[in-house]
């Protein structure tokens, strides 16, 4: 199978600070994070798309008992993207011990960082971060 937007360039895509996505040549429905086939029709005719990378905090958890190898306590949230689909990642300039419910509905900045490989991982990777935007 041909992808038209592999993993590692989705990677290199967050390592130069861009959001890239797909858009689909079916349905016009834009997929984030990248994937083979379109989520709401199933077409694989799919163009590589770069997005705004900002959006719109819809919900999080604190997370106080992490997965060996991390640190809590942090900050896992879902942003409705400008472009419609939602994103997970971690809030990195909020204090986890000061979330409150008045981070919903703020809008936010995509970004990334490093994730150090465990015993499952195949090595490091980036993932997704989310900044307040500022008023």
């Amino acid at each position: 199978m041909n992808y038209p937007l592999t993993f590692e360039q989705y990677q290199q895509g967050l390592e130069q600070g861009k959001c890239l996505g797909l858009t689909c040549n079916s349905c016009n429905a834009v997929i984030f994070p990248p994937a083979a086939m379109c989520r709401e029709c199933g077409s694989t005719d799919l163009t590589p798309a770069e997005l705004s990378g900002r959006g719109v905090l819809r919900t999080f958890t604190v997370i106080r008992v992490a997965p060996e190898g991390k640190t809590p306590p942090y900050i896992v949230a879902m942003a409705e993207l400008d472009e419609g689909p939602w994103a997970m990642g971690n809030v990195v300039d909020v204090d986890p011990e000061e979330a409150g419910m008045g981070l919903i509905g703020k809008r936010v900045v995509l970004g990334s960082h490093v994730v150090k490989g465990d015993i499952y991982a195949s090595g490091d990777i980036r993932v997704l971060t989310f900044m307040l935007e500022e008023a």
